[in-house]
């Protein structure tokens, strides 16, 4: 791992909240609708949006049933890593439609690497395991490139490249670590469609795996006769 000071961890994890990815990700929608066709934003949402549901049916199914995978340590996918993967390369693509095609992948290239970090930053700050954040990069990064394979050969019309930059840049500076208590909504779902009245919890998920009965002690004493079982 990176040897970074912890703020700097926090600040690139900021990148991947919803309260900053989203805004943007409406942002991309909007700019797609007026300076290209309303069916580009139609899939840049519906490719956004199926990554969305994949995340939140992967947390539904472990907070409300302890749905997950054990031996990778995967109880949902990281949606910050996610988002960030998804949403940043589609964001330098656009802003860089008009260049060359060398910059353009350069753009995209980029922001999977700030997807990566955020991913990266998820494992350190103990916020998800490593399979958890790397699902959520491949989910994302699976819709940023279907997008950008879609909508590579896009004319760039008479969309201002400057004026694209410039607000998603000034959306991205002031909501930087905007919060959106994602987690608690999600919560909150899992527990009325399960009907439990307390989520499923990482720590209590793995203890009740690992713990192992006690062994039966042995004597050398065979005349006695074994303890009755007290299954059911």
């Amino acid at each position: 791992m990176p040897d970074l000071p912890l703020h700097l961890w926090f600040a690139i994890t900021s990148l991947g909240g919803a309260g900053l990815t989203l805004p943007l990700a409406i942002a991309i929608a909007l700019w797609l609708a007026v300076g290209y066709t309303w069916r580009m934003a139609a899939l840049w949402l519906g490719l956004l949006g199926a990554a969305i549901g994949v995340v939140t049916l992967t947390k539904l199914a472990f907070l409300g049933w302890g749905v997950g995978v054990r031996v990778l340590d995967f109880t949902g996918v990281s949606g910050h890593a996610m988002l960030s993967t998804a949403v940043y390369p589609v964001a330098l693509f656009l802003m860089l439609l008009p260049a060359r095609r060398s910059v353009r992948l350069a753009g995209v290239l980029f922001g999977l690497v700030v997807g990566i970090a955020v991913g990266l930053s998820r494992v350190v700050l103990i916020a998800h395991s490593p399979s958890e954040a790397v699902t959520g990069c491949l989910v994302g990064a699976g819709a940023a490139l279907l997008f950008v394979r879609a909508a590579w050969h896009a004319q760039p019309g008479q969309l201002s490249a400057a004026a694209v930059a410039l607000s998603l840049v000034a959306l991205t500076v002031s909501l930087h670590d905007v919060r959106v208590p994602t987690q608690r909504w999600v919560t909150h779902i899992a527990l009325k469609v399960s009907g439990h009245e307390r989520p499923f919890v990482r720590a209590r998920w793995k203890a009740s795996h690992d713990r192992q009965p006690a062994p039966v002690s042995r004597t050398r004493d065979t005349a006695l006769p074994p303890p009755a079982s007290t299954d059911a």
